[in-house]
Protein backbone atom coordinates (compact mmCIF):
# COMPACT_ATOMS: atom_id res chain seq x y z
CA UNK A 1 0.00 0.00 0.00
CA UNK A 2 3.02 1.98 -0.12
CA UNK A 3 2.87 3.42 -3.09
CA UNK A 4 -0.29 5.00 -3.28
CA UNK A 5 -0.29 8.30 -1.35
CA UNK A 6 -2.75 10.94 -1.09
CA UNK A 7 -0.33 12.96 -3.02
CA UNK A 8 -0.74 10.73 -6.06
CA UNK A 9 -4.44 10.66 -5.67
CA UNK A 10 -5.11 14.73 -4.78
CA UNK A 11 -6.99 16.48 -7.69
CA UNK A 12 -8.29 12.99 -8.67
CA UNK A 13 -11.43 10.78 -8.95
CA UNK A 14 -10.00 7.31 -7.43
CA UNK A 15 -11.72 4.12 -6.69
CA UNK A 16 -10.53 1.42 -4.88
CA UNK A 17 -12.05 -1.87 -5.34
CA UNK A 18 -11.22 -5.39 -4.60
CA UNK A 19 -12.92 -8.91 -2.88
CA UNK A 20 -13.67 -8.93 0.74
CA UNK A 21 -10.46 -8.61 3.11
CA UNK A 22 -8.46 -6.88 0.41
CA UNK A 23 -7.03 -3.78 2.67
CA UNK A 24 -9.40 -1.64 0.66
CA UNK A 25 -10.61 0.11 3.81
CA UNK A 26 -7.14 0.08 5.34
CA UNK A 27 -5.93 2.24 2.13
CA UNK A 28 -8.44 4.47 2.17
CA UNK A 29 -8.15 5.39 5.89
CA UNK A 30 -4.47 5.77 5.50
CA UNK A 31 -5.15 8.13 2.43
CA UNK A 32 -7.39 10.08 5.04
CA UNK A 33 -4.66 10.21 7.12
CA UNK A 34 -2.04 11.60 4.46
CA UNK A 35 -5.23 14.02 3.49
CA UNK A 36 -4.95 15.74 6.56
CA UNK A 37 -1.52 16.53 6.77
CA UNK A 38 -1.63 18.05 3.40
CA UNK A 39 -5.62 19.91 3.26
CA UNK A 40 -7.05 21.60 5.73
CA UNK A 41 -9.14 19.22 7.20
CA UNK A 42 -12.38 21.63 7.37
CA UNK A 43 -11.87 20.73 3.44
CA UNK A 44 -12.15 16.87 4.08
CA UNK A 45 -15.81 15.04 4.41
CA UNK A 46 -15.55 11.13 4.93
CA UNK A 47 -18.62 9.27 4.47
CA UNK A 48 -18.79 5.93 5.79
CA UNK A 49 -21.57 3.40 5.06
CA UNK A 50 -19.77 0.04 6.02
CA UNK A 51 -22.64 -2.21 7.45
CA UNK A 52 -22.90 -1.76 10.94
CA UNK A 53 -25.27 -5.40 11.68
CA UNK A 54 -22.57 -7.92 10.93
CA UNK A 55 -18.57 -8.52 11.48
CA UNK A 56 -18.22 -10.52 8.29
CA UNK A 57 -17.83 -8.13 5.81
CA UNK A 58 -16.57 -4.52 5.65
CA UNK A 59 -15.41 -2.13 8.69
CA UNK A 60 -15.94 1.66 9.54
CA UNK A 61 -13.23 3.73 8.72
CA UNK A 62 -12.98 4.40 12.24
CA UNK A 63 -11.97 0.81 13.03
CA UNK A 64 -8.80 1.62 11.29
CA UNK A 65 -8.04 5.72 11.78
CA UNK A 66 -8.95 8.27 14.26
CA UNK A 67 -8.48 10.76 11.95
CA UNK A 68 -12.33 10.77 11.17
CA UNK A 69 -12.53 12.99 14.49
CA UNK A 70 -10.60 15.34 12.36
CA UNK A 71 -12.64 15.85 9.33
CA UNK A 72 -16.51 15.96 8.62
CA UNK A 73 -17.33 12.54 9.17
CA UNK A 74 -20.71 11.56 8.05
CA UNK A 75 -22.84 7.84 8.35
CA UNK A 76 -25.73 6.37 9.11
CA UNK A 77 -26.82 5.42 12.29
CA UNK A 78 -27.37 1.92 11.12
CA UNK A 79 -26.03 0.16 7.82
CA UNK A 80 -27.38 -3.38 6.92
CA UNK A 81 -25.53 -6.49 4.73
CA UNK A 82 -28.42 -7.20 2.42
CA UNK A 83 -26.76 -10.57 1.00
CA UNK A 84 -25.57 -11.54 4.39
CA UNK A 85 -28.69 -10.41 6.49
CA UNK A 86 -31.48 -11.14 3.77
CA UNK A 87 -33.36 -14.74 4.01
CA UNK A 88 -35.33 -14.84 0.87
CA UNK A 89 -34.88 -12.21 -2.42
CA UNK A 90 -37.56 -9.85 -1.09
CA UNK A 91 -35.99 -9.62 2.44
CA UNK A 92 -32.58 -8.85 0.51
CA UNK A 93 -34.12 -5.81 -1.59
CA UNK A 94 -35.80 -4.65 1.23
CA UNK A 95 -32.49 -4.24 3.17
CA UNK A 96 -30.86 -2.88 0.06
CA UNK A 97 -33.77 -0.16 -0.22
CA UNK A 98 -33.71 0.45 3.58
CA UNK A 99 -29.97 1.41 3.00
CA UNK A 100 -30.57 3.86 0.09
CA UNK A 101 -33.28 5.14 2.49
CA UNK A 102 -30.36 6.31 5.18
CA UNK A 103 -27.63 6.88 2.85
CA UNK A 104 -29.17 9.14 -0.05
CA UNK A 105 -30.04 12.26 2.88
CA UNK A 106 -26.09 11.75 3.62
CA UNK A 107 -25.19 12.06 0.10
CA UNK A 108 -27.77 15.10 -0.20
CA UNK A 109 -26.46 16.78 2.45
CA UNK A 110 -22.84 16.60 0.88
CA UNK A 111 -23.96 17.99 -2.42
CA UNK A 112 -25.77 20.89 -0.98
CA UNK A 113 -22.40 21.45 1.59
CA UNK A 114 -19.76 20.17 -0.86
CA UNK A 115 -16.14 19.95 0.04
CA UNK A 116 -12.97 20.14 -1.89
CA UNK A 117 -11.78 16.48 -0.91
CA UNK A 118 -14.28 13.49 -0.55
CA UNK A 119 -13.78 9.95 0.53
CA UNK A 120 -16.15 7.28 1.05
CA UNK A 121 -16.23 4.23 2.61
CA UNK A 122 -17.80 0.86 0.82
CA UNK A 123 -19.77 2.48 -1.54
CA UNK A 124 -20.94 -0.69 -3.26
CA UNK A 125 -23.55 -0.89 -0.19
CA UNK A 126 -25.63 2.36 -1.61
CA UNK A 127 -25.09 0.79 -5.66
CA UNK A 128 -27.26 -2.38 -4.61
CA UNK A 129 -30.11 -0.11 -4.74
CA UNK A 130 -29.18 4.05 -5.02
CA UNK A 131 -28.11 5.66 -8.20
CA UNK A 132 -24.84 6.34 -10.36
CA UNK A 133 -25.96 9.38 -10.97
CA UNK A 134 -25.99 10.41 -7.36
CA UNK A 135 -22.31 9.65 -6.77
CA UNK A 136 -21.37 11.11 -10.42
CA UNK A 137 -22.79 14.16 -8.77
CA UNK A 138 -20.67 14.34 -5.78
CA UNK A 139 -17.78 13.58 -7.77
CA UNK A 140 -18.05 16.42 -9.65
CA UNK A 141 -18.43 18.32 -6.39
CA UNK A 142 -15.08 17.53 -4.98
CA UNK A 143 -11.85 17.98 -6.66
CA UNK A 144 -10.26 14.75 -4.90
CA UNK A 145 -12.57 12.21 -4.85
CA UNK A 146 -11.62 8.47 -3.30
CA UNK A 147 -14.22 5.68 -2.48
CA UNK A 148 -13.45 1.81 -1.93
CA UNK A 149 -15.72 -0.40 -2.87
CA UNK A 150 -16.47 -4.19 -2.77
CA UNK A 151 -15.96 -5.69 -6.44
CA UNK A 152 -15.91 -9.48 -6.22
CA UNK A 153 -17.88 -12.62 -6.12
CA UNK A 154 -16.92 -14.20 -2.47
CA UNK A 155 -19.92 -12.91 -0.95
CA UNK A 156 -21.96 -15.04 -2.65
CA UNK A 157 -25.77 -14.84 -3.54
CA UNK A 158 -27.86 -12.32 -3.54
CA UNK A 159 -31.01 -14.81 -3.30
CA UNK A 160 -32.00 -13.87 -6.97
CA UNK A 161 -32.43 -10.40 -5.93
CA UNK A 162 -30.36 -9.32 -8.57
CA UNK A 163 -28.50 -6.59 -6.11
CA UNK A 164 -24.99 -8.40 -7.59
CA UNK A 165 -25.93 -7.65 -11.29
CA UNK A 166 -26.84 -3.98 -10.66
CA UNK A 167 -23.64 -3.37 -8.22
CA UNK A 168 -21.43 -4.47 -10.56
CA UNK A 169 -22.91 -2.54 -13.51
CA UNK A 170 -22.94 0.66 -11.49
CA UNK A 171 -19.27 0.22 -10.89
CA UNK A 172 -18.31 -0.19 -14.30
CA UNK A 173 -20.09 2.70 -14.80
CA UNK A 174 -18.60 4.47 -12.08
CA UNK A 175 -15.54 3.47 -14.41
CA UNK A 176 -16.09 5.74 -16.69
CA UNK A 177 -15.69 8.86 -14.54
CA UNK A 178 -12.95 8.12 -12.48
CA UNK A 179 -9.03 9.08 -13.13
CA UNK A 180 -7.20 6.36 -10.81
CA UNK A 181 -8.41 2.44 -10.63
CA UNK A 182 -6.85 1.02 -7.70
CA UNK A 183 -7.24 -3.06 -7.78
CA UNK A 184 -6.45 -4.95 -4.64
Amino acid sequence: MGEFTFENVLGKRTLIIGEVSTGKTKLTAKLLEEAIQMVNSKDITAIDLSPTTTKKVGGTLSKYTNAVSKVRYLSPKTVRAPRLEGRSRDEVLSLAEYNRSVIEPILQSYLTNPSKVLFINDLSIFLHSGSVDVIVKCMEKAGTFVANSYYGRSIGSDKGSGINRKERASLKELFNHIDLLIKL
